[in-house]
């Protein structure tokens, strides 16, 4: 039976104006009347693209709620294109025609004058001339939270220091803040919301993007790493950035520059080895091992975090967006994996039956069929090698994007499968489909031929069902 307003207790009423008074203190009293100047200024916009009426030689682009929420978020600035990103990478939780248009979420801003950037270094770390020997005034890269400055320790290593924008953390509060409350709002008013955990969600974003502010905790992600590999034996083929921890805070990252090339540029690796197929079979084993030995995995293998470097290793970067699998998910991931190799789709139904939330009872052989058909079709789709390798100015831009939109729609196929099929799966499992589909990309472009499931090189996947301790 459906449950109304009225039903509510005093006690959820309570419990809701604590969580609002918190949020407002936890806010602080200057957010507000700066972003709803923002807010106004973007929505106005927004409202302009699609008016009938536009200026001289402007058309009315045709509107569509996907496009209009995705560049009113990209106008909002940091909170929102980090909230477009989680939707991005969640098909698990959202629409598909949301998921696909915020892969074009931009995270890519005006970069701040070097005289700011020097006062938050100097603010953080003490003065620049104590530390470092050079520092190149214009950013390898500009994001809505921070940016990266190439740079030199007096020392003599070469490093990339990431530092945060001013004020940001104060804005993703307040609005990370009004997101939560909004949708605790909504569920009281409306319990029938509570069914599709809007307020969990909200909370998971809020937590998930808080932490990416603290760039300590992505130093110690990276340590973790690094010990990682250290204690599985990789670090002659497998490495991560070492971080300089006296010139790292919350706010400034400084850690080594590692060079190289991305994972899809197939025509430059092959001018730093004549074996491919070993560096791939490499980053795969890695990161499989990494998700069954570590309570945490990299999710985020995109072709711009996977480096081939100069000196033949495999390079992993940009350690901001971490998973965590609870032992449920993690245990049915292994069954999954295990059923996978055998081929033994009703195997791989029930795996994802004993991992998802299911209010009904599911056919498994059904399942196991439609699995089958969504496997063949990513079995069947090959890369477009013309869109790899090195385009005219030399970057692989192309390549990447190409990537990422082929393992957006792989991903929603199967998220589709297993909705159709009355399951809705936990996010962490998107999260690590959509990581296995990126290294299924680089294996058809790097190692064609290659069978994962009976070669003797892919350790990872033949341990698969080992009995790992998960900590969660």
């Amino acid at each position: 039976a459906k449950k109304s307003v009225r039903e509510r207790t005093s006690e959820e009423a309570v419990s809701l104006i604590r969580d609002v008074v918190q949020a407002a203190f936890d806010a602080g009293p200057r957010a507000a009347p700066s972003r709803t100047l923002q807010a106004y200024i973007a929505i106005s916009r927004t409202l302009q693209d699609f008016s009938p009426i536009q200026r001289p030689g402007r058309q009315a682009e045709e509107f569509s709620a996907p496009v209009a929420l995705r560049k009113l978020f990209e106008r909002l600035g940091a909170t929102y294109i980090k909230l477009g990103q989680f939707v991005a990478s969640s098909p698990s939780l959202f629409p598909s025609e949301y998921v696909l248009e915020f892969q074009k979420c931009l995270d890519s801003t005006e970069p701040l004058e070097w005289n700011v950037v020097k006062k938050i270094i100097e603010k953080e770390t003490g003065p620049i001339t104590d530390n470092f020997s050079f520092i190149d005034k214009t950013p390898l890269a500009s994001a809505s939270i921070a940016q990266v400055h190439a740079a030199k320790l007096k020392t003599g290593e070469e490093v990339v220091i990431k530092v945060q924008k001013p004020q940001i953390d104060n804005l993703l509060k307040a609005d990370l803040n009004f997101i939560y409350i909004a949708s605790r709002v909504l569920e009281f008013l409306q319990p029938d919301f509570e069914r599709t955990s809007l307020s969990a969600v909200a909370g998971d974003v809020k937590s998930s993007m808080l932490e990416e502010l603290d760039f300590e905790k992505e130093a110690e992600n990276i340590e973790e790493f690094r010990a990682f590999l250290r204690d599985q034996g990789l670090r002659d083929s497998v490495t991560a950035p070492r971080v300089y921890r006296d010139q790292t805070t919350k706010k400034v990252l400084t850690m080594e520059r590692l060079r190289g090339v991305s994972m899809v540029d197939a025509e430059s690796i092959r001018t730093i080895t004549n074996d491919p197929e070993s560096l791939i079979i490499t980053a795969l084993n890695t990161w499989t091992t990494s998700v069954m030995t570590m309570p945490w995995f990299h999710a985020d293998v995109h072709s711009g975090n996977l480096l081939v470097l100069d000196d033949g290793r495999v390079g992993f970067i940009d350690f901001g967006m971490v998973g965590r699998v609870g032992e449920k998910t993690f245990n049915a991931v292994s069954e999954l994996s295990t059923a996978m190799a055998l081929g033994d789709y009703d195997g791989m139904a029930q795996a994802l039956c004993n991992m998802g939330a299911t209010d009904e009872d599911v056919d498994v052989q059904k399942f196991g069929r439609d699995i089958e058909a969504v496997m063949n079709d990513i079995a069947n789709v090959s890369p477009d090698i013309a869109a790899v390798g090195v385009s005219g100015d030399g970057t692989v831009q192309a390549a990447i994007s190409f990537d990422e939109n082929e393992v957006t729609n792989m991903l929603l196929k199967i998220v589709d499968v297993t909705e159709d099929n009355g399951l809705k799966l936990p996010r962490e499992f998107g999260l690590l489909v959509k990581q296995s589909l990126y290294f299924d990309r680089y294996l058809k472009i790097l190692a064609p031929d290659l069978n994962t499931s009976t070669d003797e090189r892919m350790v990872a996947l033949q341990s698969a069902d080992r009995k790992v301790e998960v900590i969660v």
